[in-house]
């Protein structure tokens, strides 16, 4: 395996960039988005370039990402990680703040340089009203450029992740190339929901409020190899 999380990441959609390698549902609003390798990979390069390029954010620095499982997390969480940037889920000085609209009050306690909100609605729809200090998150990445080369050799904490990543694939029984059905209620953290599955190159459909009586169908229409317990 790679000695970098970037590196996985581009493992994990080199044999196929085409294929869905994120697929994203919320049953409590009917949102379902569906990304491609190369149209994750686009949204990374995007927010890495937002990082170094805008912000000025240097190998190691802190990242404080209070985000849900989704996927613009999943962009977020990438991106940071192939800045070579250190993410944080203690309130703290961080060099930026990644904060969803229902964690605002939470937010406060952060000192940061820069904030971005993400309402993480349907089709990257940008906020009605962004909060005072933040800027809007989909506004803000779309300006920046579709490539990113990160730095050679892994971040700061990517080894201790991978290594977590790792054995957790394992013990979830994620096989190389499955595609996984994931309840983001049950499984929160990113090492179980993102970075489990892309060690063994496996396509991921995330659920949040995930309705029972929709399962069978979803199983189904997916293709799912190997639904998460």
């Amino acid at each position: 395996m790679a000695d970098n999380i970037a590196r996985v990441f581009a493992d994990a959609i080199a044999t196929d960039p085409t294929r869905p390698l994120l697929t994203w549902y919320d049953d409590a609003t009917g949102d379902r988005t569906e990304l491609s390798g190369v149209t994750l990979a686009n949204w990374v390069a995007k927010t890495a370039n937002l990082l170094v390029d805008e912000v000025g954010l240097a190998p190691g620095t802190p990242a404080g990402v209070l985000l849900p499982p989704h996927w613009q997390t999943a962009a977020v969480l990438l991106a940071c990680w192939s800045a070579k940037l250190s993410v944080v889920d203690t309130p703290g000085d961080v060099g930026v703040l990644f904060a969803a609209a229902d964690q605002f009050d939470e937010a406060q306690s952060w000192s940061a340089d820069e904030r971005y909100a993400l309402g993480l609605a349907p089709l990257a729809a940008p906020l009605r009203q962004v909060p005072p200090g933040f800027a809007d998150y989909v506004v803000e990445v779309r300006g920046h450029g579709d490539h990113f080369t990160p730095q050679s050799g892994p971040g700061p904490t990517d080894a201790h992740l991978l290594g977590r990543a790792e054995a957790r694939a394992t013990e979830l029984g994620i096989l190389p190339g499955a595609r996984v059905l994931i309840d983001a209620a049950r499984h929160p953290d990113p090492v179980d929901w993102l970075l489990a599955p892309l060690t063994r190159a496996a396509t991921v459909v995330l659920c949040a409020n995930q309705d029972p009586a929709r399962l069978a169908a979803r199983l189904t229409a997916e293709k799912v190899t190997h639904p998460l317990p």
